[in-house]
């Protein structure tokens, strides 16, 4: 679990890179993104963003960068590679769980395999590799 944890830091490390890389694209194109209804739709931007980041990655090798530093690979319960469908539902699913406080990660705790919430829910499991 401490790897999964570590692992995790690393990779919002990453994802703050890319964000601001991204963010700084929007500016460039868009101006300030202060005031709504502009704002709304940099968050909804970023969000994206963050979806096509995880889920070019989950579907191709199962690893990001972080993943393959902490030796981590996302698959499927039955050894398989994460198809797009199940990658981006995986993604929603951990942002609701963040939204709500964690919850999708606190589930981690009291799962007999260690599994996260959304990764129970979408049959994917994170495997040493």
């Amino acid at each position: 679990m401490l790897r999964y944890f570590a692992a995790c830091l690393y990779e919002a490390l990453l994802l703050a890179a890319v964000l601001f890389a991204a963010a700084f694209l929007f500016v460039l194109s868009f101006g300030s993104a202060v005031e709504p209804p502009r704002r709304y739709f940099f968050q909804g931007y970023l969000l994206v963003v963050m979806a096509v980041y995880f889920s070019w990655f989950w579907t191709h090798g199962g690893q990001t960068l972080a993943m393959k530093t902490w030796r981590l690979r996302l698959v499927r319960v039955d050894g398989g590679c994460v198809s797009l469908p199940i990658a981006l539902l995986r993604f929603v699913i951990a942002v609701l769980g963040l939204v709500l406080m964690g919850v999708g990660w606190w589930w981690m705790l009291f799962d007999r395999e260690n599994c996260t919430l959304h990764d129970r829910l979408c049959g994917t499991r994170l495997v040493k590799s």
